[in-house]
C-alpha cells in the first residue's frame, strides 16, 4: 500500500507559512537564551514548571523565566515555542543556549554534578 507524502514544493510553502509563526514571541525567547546563561521557558499552572523553577532555585544561579499563558490561553505562542526547539513540552531548560530539556532532565543535571561543568 502507498502513502501519499508531501512533495518538496508542499513542505518548502508550509515551511516559509510558519517561518514567521509568533515571531515576536520567538524573538523573546532567542534573546533570552542567547543573552542569559540559564532560562526556563514555561506556562502558569503547569506542576513541571513550578518544580522546574523550585530545582533550579536550588542551585544558587540566576536564571530567567519565561512564561506563556497557562492551560486556558496562549496555546498558539506555545504552540510557536515547540515548533522552533522541537521539544514537546514545558518547562523548556535552556543552559548556555543549548536546550537541556524539562524539570526531571534539570534535576537529573544537578544530581549527576553536571549542571556545574555546564557554567
Amino acid at each position: 500500500m502507498s502513502r501519499n507524502t508531501f512533495d518538496g514544493e508542499a513542505i518548502d510553502q508550509i515551511s516559509e507559512e510558519y517561518e514567521g509563526y509568533h515571531k515576536s514571541v520567538i524573538h523573546e525567547v532567542e534573546t533570552a537564551v542567547k543573552s542569559d546563561d540559564f532560562v526556563i521557558v514555561g506556562m502558569a499552572q503547569n506542576p513541571f514548571c513550578r518544580k522546574a523553577r523550585k530545582t533550579a532555585d536550588t542551585t544558587g544561579k540566576p536564571y530567567k523565566y519565561l512564561e506563556y499563558g497557562s492551560y486556558l490561553s496562549a496555546w498558539k505562542p506555545r504552540l510557536a515555542i515547540k515548533m522552533w526547539s522541537g521539544w514537546p513540552t514545558f518547562p523548556q531548560v535552556f543552559i548556555k543556549g543549548k536546550l537541556v530539556g524539562g524539570a526531571q532532565d534539570l534535576e537529573n543535571l544537578i544530581k549527576s554534578g553536571k549542571f556545574e561543568e555546564l557554567f
